[in-house]
């Protein structure tokens, strides 16, 4: 979903998807996620420049950025949790912030081609966070049609590989 009409989306409503996010399981119930909410044009345009030109993020009306809080998690569960579980758990609210956006007849796509460093300095991120996904969410201009899939037998291994 990469083409937004010009048309606004109730606070409301964006407010809701980021709840459900925030819903998602997370490791220990640490809920080592953050979200950014940017609505700023100015800055919708410069994460569009960090994110390699993909300009349907300035055309959103809202834009979501997903972060891993990763020493939230580490602090029950070190290294692992720094490096692993905080990124589980950002991706798992994106998950359940798409099934959201879905349910509210809205658009969405999970955007992980961007310099998360820039991303970092634009948002002013505290060093412990990291931005996982930057999810513009409006109303779709078109719904695409499913992509093709590999087939569930070939992704399916028992016993082992």
């Amino acid at each position: 979903m990469r083409r937004f009409i010009d048309e606004d989306v109730p606070e409301n409503v964006i407010h809701e998807i980021i709840e459900l996010g925030h819903e998602a399981p997370s490791a220990g119930n640490l809920q080592a996620r953050d979200f950014v909410l940017v609505r700023d044009k100015t800055l919708k345009k410069r994460l569009v420049d960090c994110a390699l030109g993909q300009s349907f993020i300035a055309d959103a009306p809202w834009v979501v950025v997903v972060c891993a809080n990763k020493e939230r998690s580490a602090k029950k569960y070190g290294e692992r949790g720094r490096e692993l579980y905080s990124i589980q758990d950002a991706t798992a609210a994106v998950m359940n912030m798409l099934l959201a956006v879905t349910d509210h007849d809205l658009g969405a796509v999970w955007v992980g081609a961007f310099d998360e460093k820039e991303a970092s300095e634009i948002l002013d991120l505290p060093s412990n966070v990291r931005p996982i996904t930057i999810l513009p969410i409006g109303k779709p201009a078109k719904v695409p049609g499913a992509p093709a899939k590999i087939e569930t037998t070939e992704l399916l291994h028992k016993d082992g590989w």
